[in-house]
């Protein structure tokens, strides 16, 4: 228990659904694609707001900025207004994951995806037809919703679905996509920025993805958690079987299943007010931690303003927005380095890994920043100088990209019983956006009166849940849902706040 916890060697688990069949990667495969709208989004937004087209009709003091003769690089985005454009999204991401808790329990994960999908697809419609910043607004705060579902449904299918001890292989699929639809963004930017009306094009084309992951869902089944938590005990068998293999012994998976969910409805508790019980402490403890950490290492903020920040150092504009591509393309191969070594290695020997790399590229930027633009912002960032920074952003992307990228959706969704597992779920995403909003928000104001320090700001949170994860975050890999509770019990600190009876 040196350190940090207690690991569980996920070999002991075999036997509850091990193996790995056709038909639970093609329904894991179809559920992680809703991490595409999100990653789209995200990437969209940044290279939209650099659009000369969108700025002049949207936000024409941005430009006005910009063409000043001695222009801070650090504050020629510093508008919140247009800030409001990329964060407006997270506010309603917000309300609709908390809402989405309780609807993914009556109604199922698959169906919350299907109706996640089908309200960013009429989001996407009124961004690409936006006449005014109402307008914009009206669309951004759909696709919020949209990600709100998606983002809280996707991660609790894909941890139920798949086998334990592939789990996190599984799970880490949600953010490759997401990255996939961020990739996928910067480059459309980059085919459409010429064009007088390439804003359009790129925020109407988030109906794609949406239309991608909306029909998919709509041809897989529920999880068998799920249906049994709803009482459809014969669909829940027969879901079962076709993912684990007609010939697999699927009696004591099943019957944990029925016990966990027997246990929940014989409690008969308000599941927002269990999870606040002093058994359930380190759970929500880490349901807040884990995705408020993640929006504190400035990945999201790097992403949704990675033209932006780019081209405030010292690119072009087509430059900023290749650059912003090689970042996406980056962190993209990042995850699969992930997928392949996070149920082989562990949660924690990535996430401590990737923080200590994440903190010392974001000090590198930092002080590549103070020896040129200074702390004026008015000196000129050489091109030599801003290649270094697109270098240090790579190396910062594909240390997140290997560990709290895909760890921040895996985790809170593997840590839950079933009885307050979606509800955990929800605050984690919930948490997320709101972090994401504050952030996004305040960015750009940050950067213009911090200057560099913005960039060391974000290294003092990473060094700080680098550590938080050293002491406080257990071992889960390999360790089927409903025996979860056996990390906390022998957690070093945790162990204090559970026993064998609460569960």
């Amino acid at each position: 228990m040196a350190g940090g916890g207690f690991a569980v060697d996920g070999g002991n688990f075999d036997g509850l659904g091990g193996r790995i069949t056709l038909s639970v990667v093609i329904t894991c495969f179809v559920a992680a694609t809703s991490g595409l709208i999100f990653g789209y989004d995200i990437g969209i937004s940044g290279g939209v707001t650099t659009m000369a087209p969108f700025l002049k009709k949207f936000f024409p003091s941005v430009l006005r900025k910009a063409a000043e003769a001695k222009t801070n690089v650090y504050c020629i985005y510093d508008s919140q207004v247009l800030t409001s454009f990329t964060s407006s999204l997270y506010i309603a991401g917000l309300v609709s994951s908390l809402l989405a808790s309780r609807l993914t329990a009556a109604f199922g994960r698959r169906n919350i995806m299907v109706l996640g999908g089908c309200t960013f697809l009429a989001g996407a419609a009124i961004n690409g037809g936006a006449a005014n910043i109402a307008m914009l607004i009206v669309g951004r705060i759909l696709l919020g919703v949209g990600v709100g579902f998606t983002n809280q449904a996707a991660p609790v299918y894909l941890s139920e679905m798949a086998p334990p001890k592939w789990r996190g292989a599984f799970n880490t699929g949600f953010q490759f996509f997401l990255g996939t639809g961020v990739v996928f963004a910067n480059c459309l930017n980059y085919g459409t920025a010429k064009i007088n009306w390439g804003w359009r094009l790129s925020l109407g084309l988030a109906a794609a993805p949406a239309a991608i992951m909306t029909i998919g869902a709509l041809l897989i089944s529920d999880t068998p958690a799920s249906l049994v938590e709803r009482g459809r005990l014969t669909q829940a068998k027969q879901a079962l079987l076709k993912v684990r293999g007609q010939d697999t012994n699927i009696e004591p998976e099943l019957a944990e299943l029925i016990r966990s969910s027997e246990i929940a409805r014989a409690a008969k508790e308000e599941p927002f007010l269990t999870i606040f019980e002093r058994q359930y402490r380190p759970h929500l403890v880490m349901s807040i931690a884990i995705p408020l950490f993640m929006q504190l290492t400035g990945i999201n903020i790097i992403a949704f303003y990675a033209p932006v920040l780019f081209q405030s150092v010292g690119f072009g504009s087509s430059s900023a927005l290749i650059a912003a591509i090689i970042l996406g393309v980056v962190n993209l191969g990042s995850i699969l380095v992930s997928t392949f070594v996070v149920d082989r290695r562990g949660r924690r020997f990535l996430l401590i890994v990737g923080g200590v790399q994440m903190f010392l590229c974001q000090v590198g930027v930092a002080c590549v920043l103070a020896a040129t633009a200074g702390t004026s912002g008015t000196a000129h960032v050489s091109k030599n100088y801003a290649i270094l920074v697109l270098v240090l952003m790579c190396i910062y992307a594909a240390g997140f990209g290997w560990s709290w990228g895909p760890l921040s959706w895996l985790i809170p969704s593997e840590i839950f019983p079933m009885k307050i597992r979606p509800t955990g779920q929800s605050i984690s995403v919930a948490v997320g956006f709101a972090g994401a909003f504050v952030l996004s928000q305040t960015f750009l104001t940050m950067l213009c009166h911090f200057k560099y320090g913005t960039f060391l700001f974000y290294a003092s949170w990473i060094a700080a849940m680098t550590i938080f994860v050293v002491l406080f975050l257990p071992e889960t890999k390999g360790v089927p849902l409903e025996s979860m509770h056996v990390v906390w019990e022998r957690h070093w600190y945790w162990q204090r706040f559970v026993s064998k009876e609460s569960f």
